[in-house]
């Protein structure tokens, strides 16, 4: 899994769960796939929420294929004791388009920075190893647009690349919106723009 292509990024297919618990401190780890910050303010809204009497809820995410958007937040817990080491989880599995959240119920005992560090990254390794871990790829859109007369030698490109149409009307003038991999996006386009009355 550690071949990626330059326009291939891991991710996790679906929500999971982990857990790790130390002098009675219970942490509850969370890892959701997500695409948006938009999302990522979704899910923290809603486990606050749901465990609105937990003492801290503790993350980090990172966006985007290039893995350039990211933040760790510690939620009131020492500085760097919490969402650096979730970060560094993330990172080191090679993640990306991911939350995780880790929701800490405090046990009465004080675990001190280097408790709090092993406690947090264990709970979300947890919830990585919990996940499947899956591999996406970056996609572009191209819209097409083209006389009826054509159909025939569009409709051979889309078979000979294996691409399927997200939307297509086929009138006197026929559209179709596809998403193409990055790395075969202009090999693609040049294709396409061979045949005529066909408009990108």
């Amino acid at each position: 899994m550690n071949n990626l292509k330059s326009d291939e990024y891991k991710t996790i297919k679906a929500p999971a769960e982990g857990f790790f618990k130390d002098k009675a401190s219970k942490f509850y780890s969370f890892a959701f796939p997500v695409e948006t910050e938009t999302e990522i303010d979704a899910h923290l809204k809603e486990l606050r929420k749901r465990f609105f009497d937990a003492r801290h809820h503790c993350y980090a995410w990172r966006l985007g294929a290039d893995k350039k958007n990211f933040r760790a937040n510690d939620d009131g817990e020492p500085a760097n004791s919490a969402g650096a080491p979730i970060l560094g989880q993330i990172r080191s599995f090679d993640l990306t388009n991911i939350l995780i959240v880790n929701v800490r119920y405090f046990g009465g005992t004080l675990l001190g920075v280097g408790g709090l560090i092993n406690a947090n990254k264990t709970a979300a390794a947890e919830a990585i190893k919990a996940s499947e871990i899956i591999i996406k790829t970056v996609k572009q859109k191209l819209e097409i647009t083209f006389n009826y007369l054509v159909m025939n030698d569009v409709m051979k490109i889309i078979k000979d690349e294996d691409l399927k149409p997200e939307k297509q009307t086929f009138d006197n003038v026929c559209k179709m919106e596809l998403y193409i991999r990055s790395t075969d996006f202009e090999r693609i386009k040049q294709r396409f723009s061979k045949i005529e009355n066909v408009n990108q």
